[in-house]
């Protein structure tokens, strides 16, 4: 399978994983998070930069993750009525945690709180299988500046 991330170009050659929080793990919790698209990955991104836009300074990492690894999955109708909202981190976080923790799946596959038809994988870089998760390619990101301008507004 393979998943996306944009990133700065600075962290574009390696698959850091930076264990800062985020909706799905909790401080400490190293995990690479990744989109099924690129246009999902450039959503995800735009959301959490606060209308700071993007420059040339940004690449799109190809990730794959072996086809034949077991994974945990996350439907929304599992999740708490207002998990979408940014107040509502600590339970997707404890969810991810315990995930994270048992380390029985390499990834977690989750949906998205800007598309939630759509989904983020969440990687456990602990997971025994992590090593087989290959950055296949890095590619130059031209971002649209009509997407950065409706969001600045």
């Amino acid at each position: 399978m393979l998943v996306y991330r944009i990133v700065h170009k600075k962290y574009s050659d390696t698959l850091f994983a930076s264990g800062l929080a985020g909706r799905w793990n909790s401080t400490g919790k190293k995990v690479l998070y990744t989109s099924e698209s690129v246009s999902l990955a450039y959503l995800e991104n735009m959301a959490h930069r606060n209308g700071l836009g993007f420059n040339n300074d940004f690449r799109i990492m190809v990730i794959e993750i072996p086809s034949k690894v077991s994974f945990y999955e996350v439907k929304p109708y599992d999740l708490p009525k207002n998990w979408r909202s940014f107040r509502n981190y600590e339970e997707c976080q404890k969810i991810g945690d315990k995930w994270f923790h048992q380390c029985e799946f390499l990834y977690m596959k989750v949906p998205s709180a800007i598309v939630s038809e759509n989904c983020n994988i969440v990687i456990n870089t602990l997971h025994k299988d992590y090593k087989k998760v290959k950055l296949l390619e890095v590619l130059n990101f031209y971002p649209d500046d009509r997407l950065e301008e409706l969001i600045k507004r």
